[in-house]
């Protein structure tokens, strides 16, 4: 992955150079100050720049090589708004990728970040999802938690979820935020960690 270099009195003078060398916009970069010195003698800004293109290719390369390593092949779709990088995976072997309880796929995405993040000294969020694997986990979560919550609300008694990972517990957290008749809480240590789903005093 390509990693240029410019100079300039200021971050911005040098952000100008960078654009119009690489002809494309600070949208499209990722930028790291690697020195700044500002004194009556000298001023000078120096940065890094990763063009976001090349960031994509390589996240794409470690990607690929991951899944051979498995033995296994896939084709990769793979979309960016501003710093956040989703790469859906399709393949044969969907159960494979995902693993139980998708504890495969979230290793593959802990290692892809931790790989891409080191290298470019700047976080990017990088999602993996294998077809639509995370989207229906993610309804699947929501429908439980409102189902759960209409059941607490009419009891009166507090109901505490299976153990969930920190992403999964934010979701119910949210889609519960502005219920008139429930609250949530997470407890617990991790890996145990879970939600409870207590009823509202009104």
């Amino acid at each position: 992955m390509k990693k240029y270099i410019y100079n300039g009195k200021t971050k911005e003078e040098a952000i100008e150079q960078a654009t119009k060398e690489l002809k494309i916009s600070e949208n499209n970069m990722i930028i790291n100050i690697l020195e700044e010195k500002n004194s009556i003698i000298k001023k000078n800004v120096k940065i890094e720049v990763i063009d976001y293109n090349d960031l994509i290719d390589e996240i794409k390369e470690n990607v690929n090589e991951i899944i051979k390593l498995m033995g296994l092949t896939a084709n990769l779709e793979i979309r960016r708004r501003e710093e956040n990088i989703t790469i859906k995976i399709f393949s044969d072997h969907n159960a494979l990728l995902i693993g139980k309880n998708g504890k495969t796929l979230e290793a593959i995405q802990t290692i892809i970040r931790q790989i891409i993040n080191n290298k470019i000294n700047h976080y990017v969020s990088i999602v993996l999802d294998v077809e639509n694997y995370k989207d229906k986990k993610i309804h699947n979560i929501e429908y439980l938690a409102k189902k759960v919550a209409k059941e607490v609300a009419r009891t009166k008694f507090e109901t505490k979820l299976d153990s969930m990972n920190s992403y999964e517990r934010r979701i119910v957290h949210s889609v519960l935020a502005d219920n008139k008749y429930v609250y949530t809480e997470s407890t617990g240590e991790e890996p145990n960690r879970c939600v409870v789903i207590k009823p509202k005093e009104i």
